[in-house]
């Protein structure tokens, strides 16, 4: 067995915690109804609370064509949830002193000096300004500097490490002025560029010495080495009838395989569910797990707070505010969906997904390997069933 499936909490029964064993079992029923419509191979789900495991199952397949059933270590693609580990470490830096949140971001990356607004003029025609102001670092931060998604998937063809995605991504207008909408984008590719030049390091570098290790993350890597890949779960696509087809062998130019050279704070880690439980269980802790302080407590405090500018709505699909890299759920009439307000978290685009709950005192994790987005639906039903289990 190897270290990944050693869970980082004791085991308990969820009586003991607060939760019914009976209702908790639905959990289990649906991710099997998943499978059992071949509507995703398998999964991992786990559910710590109070400082105990109190829910943990494997169901399916880690590759449902050859019928290899899915094991509590299997790694999978944990795509956005990156974005949270690149947040965690800038704010590492942040703590460091490197850098105030309100800073110009082109103090440390010069290239967004050029970037420039497009806008739409009274005839239609579209034209490029100048920001009404720089973009800051908190901007990146929360998706509200403008940015788009475009050239992060082309970067593994171009052979672009982050310095020369941010040179070329630069570039590319802003949709909106800086600090006045959110906008899903390709912020925390820059972020992650910025952990470099501040702290003199490549990204996966500096997330192996200040947090892997650190939190005991042994199988969180931006690829698979060699003596692990038979831990690596098939990644999925939808067919027409809506039924799992594997994915084409390198999906958006990676086979996860070999060590790339864009290493993606927005997306590019893989992970284990037990690697990934550790570090939410970091920031439920207030930034300190086992002993180790990654973060002080008001620099957690400030991650999980609503960062979106006044009166903005909700983010759709998902009607939650956002923080520092992570949602944050601001009312549960907005949400219209179980959870806590305060609750925060984010998914990622292969069916990924984690919420960090302190008014339960509570993470919840499901791992599946589903492509497209769309279909997050699927960890929604996961959520449901573990927050009905609550008593």
């Amino acid at each position: 067995m190897s270290n990944a499936s050693t869970w980082p909490v004791p085991r308990a029964a969820p009586e003991a915690c607060g939760l019914c064993s009976r209702r908790l079992r639905r959990v289990d029923a649906v991710m099997q109804d998943f499978v059992t419509a071949r509507a995703v191979a398998g999964g991992v789900t786990a559910v710590a609370r109070r400082g105990r495991l109190v829910q943990q199952a494997c169901c399916g397949y880690l590759d449902a064509e050859r019928q290899v059933p899915m094991r509590e270590d299997a790694i999978f693609r944990i795509y956005s949830m990156t974005k949270p580990i690149t947040t965690v470490a800038a704010l590492i830096l942040y703590e460091e002193g490197a850098f105030f949140l309100d800073d110009p971001l082109q103090e440390y990356l010069p290239a967004f000096a050029r970037t420039r607004v497009k806008v739409t003029g009274e005839d239609g025609a579209e034209e490029l300004v100048e920001p009404c102001r720089p973009i800051t670092i908190h901007d990146v931060m929360t998706h509200t500097a403008g940015f788009t998604y475009d050239l992060v998937h082309e970067s593994p063809e171009k052979g672009w490490d982050l310095a020369g995605f941010v040179e070329a991504f630069a570039d590319v207008p802003l949709i909106h002025q800086p600090g006045t909408q959110w906008a899903y984008s390709a912020s925390h590719d820059v972020l992650g560029h910025l952990v470099e030049v501040l702290s003199g390091q490549p990204l996966g570098t500096f997330f192996q010495e200040r947090i892997f290790v650190p939190l005991g993350m042994v199988d969180t890597d931006f690829h698979v080495p060699p003596d692990r890949q038979d831990r690596l779960a098939v990644l999925y696509d939808m067919d027409g009838d809506e039924h799992i087809v594997p994915t084409p062998a390198r999906p958006q130019g990676r086979d996860y395989l070999s060590k790339p050279r864009f290493l993606s704070g927005g997306g590019g880690l893989v992970s284990t569910t037990s690697d990934y439980l550790r570090f939410c269980l970091m920031l439920l802790g207030e930034g300190a797990f086992q002993g180790r302080r990654l973060l002080g407590r008001k620099t957690v405090e400030l991650m999980r707070q609503d960062h979106l500018p006044p009166g903005h709505p909700a983010i759709e699909p998902f009607k939650f505010g956002y923080g520092l890299g992570v949602s944050v759920l601001r009312s549960l009439g907005e949400k219209q969906g179980m959870g806590s307000v305060g609750e925060y978290g984010w998914g990622g685009a292969a069916s990924t997904d984690m919420w960090i709950d302190p008014a339960e005192d509570m993470v919840s994790i499901v791992m599946m390997q589903l492509r497209p987005p769309r279909f997050m639906g699927h960890t929604k039903k996961v959520k449901d069933a573990i927050y009905q289990a609550l008593i």
